[in-house]
């Protein structure tokens, strides 16, 4: 093999021209498959961050399908995500909405109850990122948890399917744990409508998968990293651990028969991919990650 792949290539040293003629074209394909190998560029970075954009803290759990009795686990991680490509970046998740980082303790949200110790917007600086600095922004879902800040993402395109835009701007809000005045900055932002699986970057290392059954729209994100694996980031698609092992349904899930299809469906696909699947809410995986780092690669 030449020790330099992708120069030059001198076929007459050593007599090959002269004493192996009848072996050139085998020779030939052999080098040039080689040369494709160790020439092809190598793929850019993709990077994912992880945040802290919250904490959801329950007295009961049994909204989610889970017994109390089950699981002695009453806090739920409100996290946000950042995904920078050489193409652009995304945020996915928006986190609790900003009026509950102001407040500087719980605050009192029946049933739950609420605490941001620091918004999205101060966080992104530690990246060198701005929360006006987006080229997209997608949320899984338009529960309120979720969507915090969308009325500070300013410029950036909402990726969003046609089914969850359609519920989110209706006359009246059908779904439940909506905020329509959260969601109202949206509007008029310039949006891509989804109606299936969309690839961000086109590329075909970050994926929005819809799936539906949580809310109209819900949608989940592909994300294929180079040291850590493909990750499927799971919006509320599950919110306990026994949800994801048992195939437990929310009672506040607008729609349990077609949740049961949308889990198998994205099970298989994380089978095939060969990836990990990230629960958002799970708070023990995300310190556990966190104590590692928060960014991923």
């Amino acid at each position: 093999m030449p020790a330099r792949l992708c120069g030059n290539l001198n076929l007459s040293d050593g007599g090959i021209m002269k004493t192996k003629l009848r072996r050139l074209p085998l020779l030939l394909t052999v080098v040039s498959s080689a040369l494709v190998v160790a020439c092809a560029p190598a793929e850019s970075p993709l990077t994912l961050y992880e945040f802290d954009c919250g904490v959801i803290r329950f007295e009961s759990i049994t909204m989610f399908g889970v017994g109390d009795d089950e699981t002695d686990v009453r806090d739920m991680i409100v996290p946000c995500y950042v995904v920078e490509h050489p193409a652009g970046s995304l945020l996915w998740e928006g986190g609790l909405p900003l009026a509950i980082a102001e407040a500087g303790d719980w605050v009192e949200s029946p049933p739950v109850l609420l605490r941001q110790d620091q918004t999205l917007a101060d966080q992104l600086p530690s990246i060198g990122h701005a929360i006006d600095a987006f080229d997209y922004v997608a949320f899984s879902h338009m529960h309120f948890d979720h969507v915090g800040a969308s009325s500070e993402v300013q410029g950036a395109t909402l990726l969003i399917q046609q089914a969850e835009f359609d519920a989110a701007f209706a006359d009246s809000v059908t779904v439940p744990f909506f905020d329509p005045a959260v969601y109202e900055g949206l509007r008029n932002a310039p949006r891509e409508l989804l109606d299936g699986e969309h690839d961000v970057f086109g590329d075909g290392r970050v994926r929005i998968i819809p799936a539906p059954g949580h809310t109209p729209g819900h949608q989940v994100l592909f994300v294929d990293l180079a040291e850590e694996g493909p990750v499927v980031l799971a919006g509320d698609l599950y919110h306990f651990r026994e949800s994801r092992s048992d195939t437990r349904v929310p009672e506040i899930n607008v729609d349990s028969a077609l949740t049961i299809m949308t889990m198998g469906r994205i099970e298989q696909m994380v089978i095939d991919e060969g990836a990990q699947l990230w629960i958002e809410h799970d708070m023990a995986a995300y310190l556990e990650r966190q104590s590692r780092s928060n960014v991923h690669r």
